[in-house]
């Protein structure tokens, strides 16, 4: 029976805790990147944290990173201190490590919002930011109705009628790629790719050159929450579905999982600029097999919360009650208070996780067969 008071917490000071004394209880080597300029709500400072068990010259080695956008942060640690927190951690296969990245937006979880400081997505953010940046032109129509003067009822109709209007012309799947690929032309906006580097880019790429160096074959787990149905997995692979390390992928986690993915039942967007890009990037000529593992929550609804984040951000009132109600809302939205949501979450973590250290653990073994 899974107790999820143990791996969730209730903030992200309180998930930085339980991260890292569940790491030094297993005897894992911890390090810190610290934010050079900013601080949490509360003055702390933002740290992305990082967790090493097992041997770091392993030659396999798993990267499981969580809080790529910050309102999902609280789901993503819990997926990794539950999985320390399990009986497999104290038995890692021979040659085979596991690297834990904790919160590595850690303004987007400390300030609660899915973005980073710069109102930047930083799954859109892993993009040649010196080339042309990837063109929507589609978004331009949408954004002047995105994010209302004021949050009621009959002003969000403006953004409602914006969208009908965009599905009746172009289809379901032309609509949800528009909102979801990114975005690089307003700022304000959701999706947002940035026009630079953020700090956690340039950061992720320190943490693989600092810990990833010695790796000749690596798995990548990146947890999110958001897509599928009510508290179950789902899987985005962006391995080629024709090459080698799909079909890796579909040996670790199952050919229903990874096969013919269609988010909320529609055409996977041409999302650009992910940190599945980055990795690749980072690592060079070495292999990685990977996943975006989502929870699901509230299915296709989930697209009012994101334009939600967007006006407490730029729109809302100081703290009054209905912000508060609106805040609690949108947070519950990424991670559902409830208890069964955070049960059946966790104990589907511990298991994915588990199913990509038994495939990296014989990896070659299958290549070779």
């Amino acid at each position: 029976m899974i107790d999820f008071t143990e791996s969730f917490a209730l903030d992200y000071a309180g998930a930085r805790t339980k991260f890292r004394a569940t790491a030094a209880e297993l005897g894992g080597a911890l390090s810190e990147y610290r934010h050079p300029t900013l601080r949490t709500p509360d003055g702390q400072d933002l740290v992305v944290d990082v967790a090493r068990l097992g041997d770091a010259a392993a030659p396999s080695q798993l990267i499981v990173i969580s809080g790529t956008h910050g309102l999902e942060g609280l789901s993503g640690s819990a997926a990794q201190v539950a999985w320390m927190k399990s009986a497999p951690t104290r038995a890692l296969p021979p040659h085979l490590s596991v690297l834990l990245v904790h919160a590595i937006n850690p303004y987007g979880f400390a300030w609660g919002t899915r973005t980073t400081e710069n109102n930047v997505d930083l799954n859109r953010n892993f993009v040649d930011h010196e080339a042309p940046h990837p063109a929507n032109p589609g978004y331009a129509t949408l954004y002047p109705d995105l994010v209302p003067d004021d949050w009621t009822p009959a002003a969000l109709q403006a953004y409602t009628g914006a969208l009908d209007r965009f599905r009746a012309a172009h289809g379901d799947d032309a609509l949800f790629n528009v909102l979801a690929s990114g975005q690089y032309d307003f700022p304000n906006g959701n999706n947002f790719g940035g026009v630079a580097r953020e700090w956690s880019n340039v950061t992720l790429e320190k943490i693989v050159a600092d810990h990833l160096g010695q790796a000749e074959r690596v798995g990548f787990i990146d947890w999110h929450t958001g897509i599928g149905g009510w508290a179950e997995a789902f899987f985005l692979c962006f391995n080629d579905e024709n090459g080698p390390l799909h079909a890796e992928a579909v040996r670790w986690w199952g050919k229903e999982r990874l096969i013919g993915q269609r988010p909320h039942n529609m055409a996977r967007p041409n999302y650009q600029g992910l940190v599945f890009h980055g990795l690749t990037k980072f690592l060079g000529r070495r292999p990685m097999v990977s996943a975006v593992v989502e929870f699901g929550t509230r299915g296709v609804h989930v697209r009012r919360a994101l334009q939600l984040d967007l006006w407490l951000k730029f729109k809302a009132e100081r703290d009054s009650e209905r912000v508060q109600l609106l805040r609690a809302d949108l947070h519950d939205c990424f991670v559902p208070v409830s208890a069964n949501w955070r049960e059946q979450t966790t104990e589907q973590a511990i298991s994915i996780t588990q199913q990509a250290i038994d495939g990296l653990a014989t990896w070659s073994l299958a290549a070779a067969a």
